[in-house]
């Protein structure tokens, strides 16, 4: 479907269904293409994405810092 820029302003809503239904949608400045509205490819949201890349305990934030680590963190040294 190819609908003029004034037409698309008012149908906005219609033709981004229409785009989502797989009609292709192409808006005119006069009777010359311009722009294509297609939808956007939803990808779904993956949890663990570096699940196995990551060896190790790591760090513990909740022990207490040595003398150098405190004096660095103060900017004693």
């Amino acid at each position: 479907m190819q609908v003029t820029v004034h037409v698309a302003k008012t149908n906005l809503s219609k033709l981004i269904e229409a785009a989502l239904a797989g009609e292709e949608v192409i808006i005119a400045r006069g009777k010359r293409p311009a722009v294509r509205i297609v939808p956007v490819e939803q990808r779904p949201f993956r949890v663990g994405i570096l699940s196995g890349e990551l060896t190790g305990a790591g760090p513990d934030f909740f022990a207490p810092m040595t003398e150098d680590e405190l004096a660095l963190w103060e900017g004693r040294e």
